[in-house]
């Protein structure tokens, strides 16, 4: 947890600790969370080891790996929202926003997918429709790999994305520059 709180800490009642959950079976104990919240990297990422992290959100029922602890408290659906406003900025045709699955994010950095984008888009015809379609396109493959004998591999060598991987690549020009 960020700021030097313990989880138990945050999840802790006005009433006093630790926190009993009126929908819970068990009272969560600082014995219970033992393990950090969010447990392991990229695709082997689990909330309290037991659930991937984007696939939580709606799984209401579901406990930590042998307990009784129900991991729907430590799940929220409130988004992180940021803002950008557009008309504070000047911005060229090569100039986007790439909104992504973790299928995209789980093997590829942000620095490797801006720069894959900074050398696809200006060899693409400024004026073409579907410029930001095969931008989209290439980010997919390059996410994927390439079939290899010991399976589908990127650069380095490292595994290809085994998820699945949708990528949209969205210009920040705005007014009449596109159609």
């Amino acid at each position: 947890m960020s700021g030097g709180r313990s989880l138990a800490s945050v999840l802790a009642s006005q009433e006093g600790d630790p926190l009993h959950l009126p929908w819970a079976y068990k009272t969560i104990e600082d014995d219970d969370l033992k393990f950090p919240l969010i447990y392991g990297e990229g695709k082997k990422a689990r909330v309290m080891a037991t659930i991937g992290v984007t696939r939580g959100l709606g799984d209401h029922d579901l406990k930590v790996h042998d307990s009784n602890i129900y991991i729907k408290p430590f799940l929220s659906s409130a988004p992180e929202v940021r803002i950008y406003d557009l008309s504070k900025y000047e911005h060229g045709a090569d100039d986007v926003l790439i909104l992504a699955t973790d299928g995209l994010w789980d093997v590829l950095s942000n620095e490797e997918v801006a720069e894959a984008i900074t050398q696809f888009l200006p060899n693409c015809d400024p004026d073409d429709p579907h410029r930001y379609t095969l931008a989209a396109q290439d980010l997919v493959m390059r996410a994927r790999g390439v079939l290899k004998d010991r399976g589908w591999r990127i650069s380095n060598d490292r595994l290809g994305s085994g998820d699945d991987i949708s990528v949209y690549v969205i210009p920040l020009v705005h007014g009449n520059k596109l159609s």
